[in-house]
């Protein structure tokens, strides 16, 4: 339990935009990414609704929806969330154009995307970092570590066989991705 007693140290990292879903797109006749257009298409029929968020391709603006929701009974979304859906709410295309889980349950690849790491990285002895996203997370921890203590590869994985940088939670630091957040002690 001596973890306890290090000094927290806390990065947030921030998304800078979405990211973009990776798939065929018709019209190119390649893989190309596709990024959000922060609207929502809304089909409903007497039993069903289904929600889309619409993508758009970068080459050449051919789109693609997103499956949101599908097929469910009217009444089983508020109508306060439906409102949101018909008037395009951007806090809400947001939160589903950065749902990863969703893109690949959509059969897409997620590209690359912008983010940027806020918090000290000057440590003057062992500390506790506390690494942390509002938004779930596909980059792994790997990357952010490296990127932010300007480490090498090779560096990076002495500091791990030394036993200076550990997962409290015992993950492999090396393969793990972010997701919401990680708690690691580096001395």
């Amino acid at each position: 339990m001596k973890n306890k007693f290090l000094r927290t140290v806390v990065w947030e990292v921030q998304y800078l935009t979405p990211p973009p879903a990776v798939r065929y797109c018709k019209k190119c006749g390649r893989q190309k990414e596709f990024v959000s257009s922060g609207q929502f298409r809304v089909n409903a029929q007497r039993k069903y609704l289904d929600v889309w968020l619409i993508y758009k391709c970068s080459g050449c603006e051919a789109t693609w929806n997103l499956t949101v929701l599908s097929r469910i009974h009217p009444k089983a979304v508020s109508r306060e969330l439906l409102d949101k859906f018909h008037g395009n709410d951007q806090i809400l295309a947001h939160k589903y154009a950065m749902n990863t889980d969703l893109l690949k349950r959509n059969g897409c690849k997620i590209g690359p995307y912008d983010y940027k790491i806020t918090g000290c990285a000057a440590f003057d002895g062992p500390v506790r970092l506390h690494i942390r996203s509002n938004d779930a997370s596909d980059v792994k921890v790997s990357a952010i570590l490296r990127e932010k203590l300007q480490l090498s590869r090779k560096e990076f994985e002495d500091m791990l066989s030394d036993g200076r940088i550990q997962s409290e939670s015992e993950k492999d630091l090396t393969k793990c991705r972010l997701g919401k957040e990680i708690l690691l002690v580096i001395s």
